[in-house]
């Protein structure tokens, strides 16, 4: 729900709903609203006008009494500024998912494909989030088809429109699958995305579209960039002559990224990485070892990972959080554990000018039920769900969430809370 701006150093993607509440600044001054923005804008001096003299915030300010003699007024507390992020793994669109869509836009006498009602259930999490990124696992049709589902994807275009309407404002596309349909996959896919205003990383028209950093600007005016990279491309090639199409994973690769990121002004920086086992509840030594090598470097404040398709632990590793899997957020596969997911909302926050660190880091189990004919899949956020189910569906939640919270806490982290 942003609009993307393009600048010479970076892609940069600001607030729609910042937007949307300047131009709605008239009428709320008639109805006198009593809404107020959560992060108000430091006041900005008017030129021409005569400043006092700087006080520095850790020395208290000297008054006079009426008798002459000074007092001393305590010193004003630094401004905070607090930033929610959202993130969560593959939408991997199968084929089944594209029938139950076509049954929601049936059921709204709309031709075409609805995949708004499948996400749905997140979109209190999603939208709320001043940040919120989804990971494109695959490439998209052109309009009308040819649509295909494993092992080389093409999927319905209408998934963008459901993307946005969710409240996504980032999609990362650097996966296995990001070349299935070659560069015009790759174009397509970005092109979908620009013209939703949905910003991206990790895939790139142009070579020097693939080194202009992502950076995305909150309503508070926090810029966070966004880098992503793949482990593979199922064995495709590269498309020829256009080796910077998609972002490869390499720990050198992503640190360039996250200094150019910081160069062009993030204050916060997140790794998105597409690497793992499938179907491993387990990371590897291949993540560990990028793990460690990315949370070392002063460039990166978050690391998440997406592919096996299920959840892995989460920790800490240089005093910054790793999310070795986040598992699939919608997906049709064989594996129970496969339909679940754990969405991450982490709290950044800054005292006066310091750096930005995680305040609050939550876990939000999730569960994406299977298609069937008159029954089409849903996802659920797994603890609002639950205030309402009954019987089996409600046995099927209980399991998804302790399995999730089994594995997201396995190594114990400090600190981390369910949602």
């Amino acid at each position: 729900m942003r609009s993307p701006r393009r600048a010479s150093v970076a892609i940069c993607a600001t607030s729609r709903k910042h937007r949307a509440s300047l131009a709605a600044f008239g009428v709320g001054l008639l109805i006198m609203s009593g809404c107020a923005a959560k992060e108000p804008p430091v006041p900005t001096p008017v030129q021409g006008t005569t400043a006092g003299p700087a006080v520095s915030p850790s020395e208290p300010t000297a008054t006079s009494t009426s008798s002459g003699q000074p007092t001393q007024r305590p010193p004003a507390k630094p401004q905070r500024t607090n930033v929610s992020v959202v993130m969560n793994g593959d939408l991997l669109w199968h084929n089944t998912l594209w029938y139950s869509a076509k049954e929601d836009a049936g059921r709204r006498r709309k031709g075409g494909y609805d995949f708004a009602p499948l996400l749905a259930g997140m979109k209190p999490v999603i939208a709320s989030a001043d940040l919120a990124i989804c990971h494109e696992e695959v490439p998209l049709a052109p309009p009308g088809g040819p649509y295909r589902n494993y092992p080389q994807f093409s999927a319905p275009p209408q998934v963008v429109k459901a993307i946005s309407a969710t409240g996504y404002d980032l999609c990362t596309t650097a996966s296995n699958h990001a070349v299935d349909q070659g560069f015009a996959g790759v174009k397509r896919t970005l092109d979908d995305l620009d013209r939703a205003k949905i910003a991206h990383s990790g895939t790139a028209r142009t070579k020097a579209e693939s080194e202009r950093p992502t950076i995305f600007t909150t309503r508070q005016g926090v810029k966070i960039g966004i880098i992503a990279a793949t482990f593979s491309l199922n064995g495709l090639p590269m498309p020829k002559g256009k080796p910077w199409a998609v972002h490869r994973m390499s720990a050198s690769g992503l640190l360039s990224q996250a200094h150019r990121a910081r160069a062009a002004g993030a204050d916060i920086v997140l790794a998105a990485v597409h690497v793992g086992t499938e179907y491993s509840t387990s990371e590897n030594s291949q993540q560990v070892k990028l793990a460690r090598a990315l949370t070392a470097s002063p460039d990166v404040d978050l690391v998440y990972m997406h592919h096996p398709h299920v959840v892995q632990p989460w920790t800490t590793m240089n005093m910054k959080w790793v999310l070795y899997g986040v598992g699939n957020t919608v997906a049709q596969q064989e594996a129970n554990n496969t339909y679940e997911g754990a969405t991450g909302r982490f709290t950044f926050t800054r005292v006066g000018n310091g750096r930005f660190t995680v305040s609050k880091a939550e876990y939000i189990p999730t569960l994406v039920t299977f298609y069937r004919p008159g029954r089409p899949a849903r996802l659920y956020q797994v603890s609002a769900a639950l205030k309402t189910a009954k019987g089996s569906f409600r046995s099927r939640l209980l399991d998804a969430q302790r399995r999730t919270t089994g594995v997201v806490m396995r190594k114990h982290p400090k600190g981390l809370t369910r949602g």
